[in-house]
């Protein structure tokens, strides 16, 4: 190499020495311009020409430089190469195990794994979705007042705010409202309530239901005169209560305080298929996921960049923090679990429930819940009935499949004794059996 650039600039030498001149001769003494085509003088190059020249000289010679391997560049394209496996191999395994869902948009129900997420509301017992839930727990609330003004009002106050801070604080005054009048049940003072009055305007008057709440107790909105002043402002009175009262309010005050949000409850969906090689073939719908379209757009674009982005030296706050952002792409979790005979349990789960919770859903469809039983996950991890760790942190979300089995031990005493397990699934289940397409 270094030949070939001592043999490039001599020749650039020769071109500008003139005629008569060796190679070897010192190039100092001025030489001859050569004449022109038709007779014009050349010019001399400029001193800024000169200045190009060489840079491009010297960025001819750094391109043909070969690049020193550092320790640290060796170590980079080592991971680089192994994560670029990796990468190969998971989106092999993938093609066995097909999630979809994501990124085809499908408006037909039935093209999918499952119609979509469902609610129950516990007030009512009708089937909701995601958009009808949270409206038609209102108004079942509101409706409920007829019923019980009382205990409507209080979910009303810890249901339709939002924010547990101030929630607790106007439970905390109007509970410090109810002690003062059944400690003095005589002191006409403690039966009032301005609502102008600072307290009342800072932590009580912006939470909605508290004042349903105060006039469901007994307190009555009436127009009083203020001390010392010629105006009226706007009270709410609670009239002289009699010592039976007076417990019931004590009782309605415990319930207030212990009060917790109407929340619908997930629809777990359950339903039964036959032994299928179609299990771990799993088409979610939109509903599953924690993106907007953009969103799933942007995250497609950013798988091509993980090999990349996993070649560098991460610590392990880092690595940490990926997965906390990959865990929060999916608000639920479609499982299956194949059972000895071959028939699939499938069920809905939001993501960040225990594995207890999925251990209870079998179990509750069992013919004999009280057998002990074990569910492996789909990497032969052996999931424990008592696990604290939440389905996606076991990897099973958004869809998985997981194998039955009874606990060997008693299912060896069983059988020991001349007993065998005949029926698995309860009739309600196993009469409404699908196929899976």
């Amino acid at each position: 190499m270094k030949k070939f650039f001592d043999d490039f600039k001599k020749d650039i030498k020769f071109k500008s020495a003139g005629p008569g001149k060796k190679l070897t001769d010192d190039g100092s003494s001025k030489p001859q311009a050569p004449q022109a085509p038709h007779g014009a003088p050349r010019k001399a190059a400029t001193e800024g020409a000169h200045r190009a020249g060489a840079a491009a000289l010297a960025r001819i010679e750094q391109q043909h430089r070969p690049k020193v391997q550092t320790s640290h560049d060796a170590i980079r394209n080592q991971v680089k190469r192994e994560l670029e496996a990796e990468v190969a191999a998971t989106a092999a395994s993938l093609k066995n195990t097909d999630v979809e869902g994501a990124c085809v948009p499908q408006k037909d129900p039935s093209c999918f794994s499952v119609p979509g997420v469902f609610f129950i509301c516990p007030l009512t017992g009708k089937t909701l979705t995601k958009t009808e839930k949270e409206m038609h727990i209102k108004e079942a609330i509101l409706m409920s007042f007829s019923e019980d003004a009382i205990e409507a009002s209080i979910m009303m106050i810890h249901t339709f705010n939002k924010d547990k801070e101030k929630v607790k604080a106007a439970v905390d005054v109007i509970s410090k409202y109810i002690e003062n009048i059944c400690k003095n049940p005589t002191e006409e003072k403690y039966r009032k309530i301005k609502l102008s009055n600072k307290v009342f305007q800072e932590k009580v008057s912006g939470i909605e239901g508290s004042r349903e709440c105060l006039q469901a107790l007994g307190f009555e909105s009436t127009t009083l005169p203020v001390d010392s002043e010629d105006t009226t402002e706007e009270f709410l009175v609670l009239p002289a209560q009699e010592s039976e009262a007076l417990e019931q309010m004590k009782a309605h005050l415990e319930r207030l305080q212990k009060g917790e949000p109407v929340r619908a409850k997930l629809d777990r969906q359950p339903q039964v298929f036959r032994p299928s090689q179609h299990a771990t073939h799993f088409k979610l719908p939109p509903d599953f996921y924690n993106l907007t379209a953009e969103e799933l757009k942007k995250e497609q674009q950013l798988k091509s960049e993980v090999v990349e982005r996993n070649a560098m030296l991460r610590t392990k706050a880092m690595r940490e923090k990926d997965e906390q952002r990959e865990r929060r792409k999916y608000n639920y979790a479609l499982l299956r679990v194949r059972l000895p005979d071959g028939n699939i349990l499938q069920g809905t789960f939001l993501a960040w429930e225990r594995v207890a919770a999925l251990y209870q859903f079998v179990r509750d469809s069992l013919e004999n819940g009280w057998q002990p039983f074990e569910l492996m996950a789909p990497r032969g991890q052996k999931l424990k009935d008592d696990e604290e760790l939440a389905l996606n942190e076991c990897n099973l979300a958004p869809a998985a499949e997981l194998t039955f089995s009874w606990d060997a031990a008693v299912q060896a005493d069983i059988t020991a004794a001349g007993g065998k397990t005949a029926v698995l699934l309860k009739a309600a289940l196993s009469e409404n059996i699908k196929t899976l397409s």
